[in-house]
């Protein structure tokens, strides 16, 4: 699979240039705006939807999952929230279960701590307690354990694939995710994250062989990064190369 992605070499950036090329929310001339509306959408579907809130799966007060029901034995689409594993939490995503509750699809929308209060490989083993915990759950809760689909957006976009050989995970979706470390480990957002280069190869599905054998669909904006793009790109092609199943 050859991807043709126009975006610079970061390593040639400099400092303020190699930050900026990362950073989407700086990109979005209304970003504040549409973080907003997202807080606006999920207030008003948690304030319709049937749901049960905060199921906890592990000790921290981050580890804990919204489950919102579209139906008894339905399908379940597991949500990890972005926000460069230190940012945002799964509240601010609600909004982003009404598609697949019109479908027919329950939601779970699952929490984490942030760095830098865990590390990256930690944020990792936390996801895989909580699919561990939920999946125990899921009969109790009008789930149908047999299909359980895994996504997320950006950070939880890495969390899903890195998650993904998880043995009760049928399929995974992928938006906006970063799947090589590396530039991370050289710009702003290192400072909570603290990720070495060891680090860095243990967390990058990018260098890692495929996880999960099951289909996964890979997403990004058009109109994002061409740096940010690039990872998609990358992984898309890393993929590929395994002969693992995919759609981008």
């Amino acid at each position: 699979m050859d991807i043709a992605i126009d975006a610079p070499d970061w390593r040639a950036l400099d400092q303020e240039a190699r930050d900026r090329a990362f950073n989407n929310s700086a990109a979005v001339a209304d970003s504040a705006e549409i973080l907003r509306s997202w807080a606006e959408r999920s207030a008003a579907l948690r304030a319709q939807c049937c749901l049960t809130l905060d199921l906890p799966y592990g000790p921290g007060p981050r580890n804990r999952i919204d489950f919102l029901k579209a139906g008894e034995n339905a399908p379940t689409l597991v949500f990890i929230h972005g926000g460069y594993w230190q940012m945002r939490a799964k509240e601010d995503f609600t909004f982003c279960a009404a598609g697949p509750l019109a479908h027919g699809i329950n939601v779970a929308l699952m929490g984490y701590t942030l760095a830098p209060d865990a590390t990256i490989d930690e944020i990792s083993r936390e996801i895989r307690a909580g699919l561990r915990h939920l999946t125990r759950e899921l009969p109790a809760l009008g789930g149908d354990v047999d299909r359980v689909f895994l996504s997320g957006w950006s950070a939880g976009g890495h969390l899903a694939v890195m998650n993904l050989d998880h043995p009760l995970i049928k399929g995974g979706l992928a938006i906006s995710g970063v799947f090589d470390l590396e530039p991370m480990r050289h710009i702003y957002i290192n400072d909570k994250l603290g990720l070495d280069e060891a680090a860095v190869a243990r967390n990058s599905p990018t260098l890692l062989p495929g996880r999960g054998k099951v289909p996964l669909i890979l997403v990004a904006g058009s109109g994002e990064l061409p740096l940010m793009r690039k990872q998609t790109a990358d992984f898309a092609a890393h993929r590929a190369a395994q002969g693992l199943p995919l759609h981008y």
